[in-house]
């Protein structure tokens, strides 16, 4: 990628959805008792024969509270709160297998939360067995776990190499001391490098790094460092997200000092070191915050047009109905979202119950499907062949989206789009603002019901 433009990146770097959906969570509605029966007849209409289904699993739990930190999660030391969280993650699984049909092939698996290895070892290995009694897993089953290099043992690698994980993903975020302690998160790198090399003893060989950009402390030689430190241990993967300010929605975030984040300029100069640095050293520029080695699957995905994009970022295998499992997990499934209740308490109650722990829930109309498809091919395929969806929805692309396109006039003035008669293309300088022109097509923008912050789109 050439020299970015910090003007221009100060031009559009401002608040919009991640679109890890569409549409977006602020969308969904609590459900009644009448929408979630609704929802279980449609997911039992679709299983009348085997479907793809990818598996999500939330571990809320947490030793320590990090600072910066927007997931769902509980803060506690208590171990043993895992057993009877996993009584409940098989009630679930069975109201949900019982929907299923039964030789529904599990292309995917993945763990996250929180931080699934929070479970002790032998937890694990009853989670990998309740899922491996319920559900067909098969040899290629790719099975990914997030782990936390500070709450992580050998053992803990010898139980989910057990279980069948082939992928982990390590929370890093930064490896210098002093932003660590600035955000609450002290992890000495040697720690890092152990569990690197457990996994790969554990035949765990495919791995990908979590950082983050524009914590408090950093600059960009110790932004420099980190990427450096990381990549002695070869990950196949690395995602390197910007660091979301977002104090209102996240109060945790409230104990970081303001004063010693980096300046905008001094955040977007380490957006513009990453790209370079990671992309010299073989490293392909994946979506918008994910890099990939050539060989890796997830650059494969991106040129056989099978990249996605979910609540857990950018992943393989598009087309899998997903359901999540846990208190506050998102499910998608054909034309539905829905997602679990995000307090425990209430999860618990209604699984005593027999009921699911559906708290929210959204049916797609097609305006919704016709508008989710467009986006995601900005963000994951860099582009909307309009004859291959004029032809898909029965629309002609350019009239049904002409206020759309005329919006887009700016973005290819800057040289970040180019449109053809029947062809948009995203150019490289473009990649960096995909929120923005997804935005253009997302009809919930600045509605009533709309009324979120959301973090800045660079």
């Amino acid at each position: 990628m050439d020299n970015i433009d910090l003007n221009l990146i100060k031009k559009y770097n401002i608040q919009g959805p991640r679109y890890t959906s569409y549409p977006t969570a602020v969308q969904f509605g609590e459900a009644d008792d009448g929408e979630v029966e609704a929802l279980h007849r449609y997911l039992r209409d679709r299983n009348q024969r085997p479907r793809p289904v990818s598996l999500y699993f939330h571990i809320p739990f947490c030793f320590s509270l990090c600072w910066y930190c927007g997931c769902t999660k509980i803060i506690t030391k208590d171990q043993d709160r895992g057993d009877a969280y996993l009584d409940y993650l098989e009630k679930e699984m069975d109201l949900i297998a019982d929907m299923l049909y039964p030789d529904s092939p599990v292309t995917q698996i993945h763990f996250g939360g929180g931080t699934p290895t929070f479970l002790k070892p032998r937890q694990l290995r009853r989670l990998g067995a309740a899922i491996a009694s319920r559900f067909r897993l098969t040899p290629s089953t790719e099975f990914g776990v997030e782990i936390d290099p500070r709450r992580c043992t050998r053992d803990h690698i010898t139980a989910l190499s057990e279980i069948g994980c082939n992928r982990a993903s390590l929370g890093v975020q930064d490896t210098n001391p002093e932003v660590q302690e600035a955000i609450h998160r002290i992890q000495p790198f040697e720690q890092t490098r152990q569990v690197a090399h457990w996994l790969d003893e554990a035949g765990i060989n495919s791995v990908n790094f979590d950082l983050i950009y524009g914590l408090p402390r950093q600059t960009l030689h110790t932004f420099k460092q980190t990427m450096d430190d990381v990549l002695q241990l070869q990950p196949d993967r690395l995602a390197v997200y910007s660091y979301a300010h977002i104090p209102s929605v996240m109060p945790a975030q409230k104990l970081l000092k303001e004063e010693e984040m980096p300046s905008t300029d001094q955040k977007l100069g380490m957006l513009q070191q990453s790209i370079s640095y990671l992309t010299e050293r073989g490293y392909r520029f994946i979506g918008m915050d994910h890099f990939s080695r050539e060989d890796e699957e997830l650059s494969r995905a991106m040129d056989e047009n099978t990249l996605q994009r979910n609540f857990q970022g950018y992943s393989t295998h598009s087309g899998a109905d997903l359901y999540a499992f846990g208190m506050s997990g998102i499910s998608n499934v054909g034309r539905y979202y829905w997602q679990n209740t995000k307090e425990l308490g209430d999860y618990y109650r209604y699984l005593d119950a027999g009921d699911s722990p559906i708290f929210k829930t959204l049916a797609l109309k097609r305006e919704d499907l016709i508008r989710k498809d467009v986006i995601m091919n900005i963000m994951c395929r860099m582009g909307i062949d309009y004859n291959r969806m004029s032809k898909k929805w029965t629309i002609d692309f350019q009239d049904y989206f002409a206020s759309e396109r005329a919006q887009l006039l700016t973005f290819e003035e800057d040289g970040l789009i180019m449109e053809s008669a029947d062809r948009l293309q995203i150019t490289e300088k473009g990649r960096l603002f995909l929120r923005n022109i997804a935005m253009c097509f997302d009809q919930y923008l600045n509605t009533s019901s709309t009324k979120q912050q959301f973090s800045k789109t660079v």
